[in-house]
């Protein structure tokens, strides 16, 4: 099946325009050039992310850095899916330009999802945090996002473990301090067949739940391989 047909399965995407990317492939060498001078940043396995085609990366959340971090670091231009509260002002210009997808996280937006859906068809790297929410960054809450889009698109997952972009015991508005080391762990891909229209919601709660398994042993792994912590319980509860 082409890209073009992929397009018109439920549900279509063939009315959406592809996100832009330019802007954000001229951007990520600045950014990582930034973040390379103020921290020790060292990214392992990166054979783990599939060269070409589509694919989920599903990284835990620690604090604010995530985000500009892995745009930076991630062997592929990715287009990230992040609450709509970041987009208003410049910021919001900045990143719709840069193709990032805004989604109401507190209601089923459909538009989003299907952006996002779009987004794989197009054999692109989607990012979507699991578990909603920054915090401890463990994955002991998973939500069904990446479930979901796998079994629509048939697009691999790539767990990643991001350590030390939070100091323990800080806010998740917090940044580490500078020199500190922080470790990117991507992991082997998770494979979904993909499921056919319709997909009841308590088959993609099910896989769900088999691929918070996998990240979970993920993270826990990439604590031990690094030596890098997680947090622990931030300052106060984040968003």
């Amino acid at each position: 099946m082409t890209s073009g047909d992929q397009h018109l399965q439920p549900p279509r995407t063939d009315d959406l325009k592809p996100l832009p990317h330019r802007l954000h492939l001229a951007m990520r060498q600045g950014v990582r050039f930034y973040l390379g001078r103020k921290y020790e940043v060292v990214s392992h396995d990166v054979h783990h992310v599939p060269r070409t085609g589509p694919v989920i990366l599903a990284p835990n959340h620690l604090g604010i850095l995530d985000g500009p971090l892995l745009g930076a670091y991630s062997p592929r231009m990715i287009h990230a899916v992040s609450k709509i509260e970041a987009f208003t002002g410049f910021q919001g210009w900045l990143l719709t330009k840069v193709g990032q997808i805004p989604i109401d996280r507190f209601s089923v937006d459909t538009r989003a999802v299907r952006q996002a859906i779009r987004t794989l068809r197009d054999g692109r790297v989607l990012s979507v945090y699991p578990e909603g929410v920054r915090g401890t960054g463990d994955f002991t809450q998973v939500r069904t996002g990446v479930a979901y889009l796998a079994m629509v698109t048939g697009a691999p997952i790539v767990p990643v473990a991001l350590l030390g972009t939070r100091a323990p015991g800080q806010d998740v508005d917090s940044k580490p301090p500078k020199g500190s080391r922080i470790d990117v762990v991507y992991g082997e891909p998770i494979t979904i067949d993909p499921v056919s229209f319709p997909r009841r919601q308590f088959d993609v709660r099910a896989v769900a739940d088999e691929i918070g398994a996998v990240l979970r042993t993920h993270v826990q792994k990439a604590v031990v391989a690094t030596g890098n912590p997680l947090p622990g319980l931030p300052g106060h509860k984040g968003t």
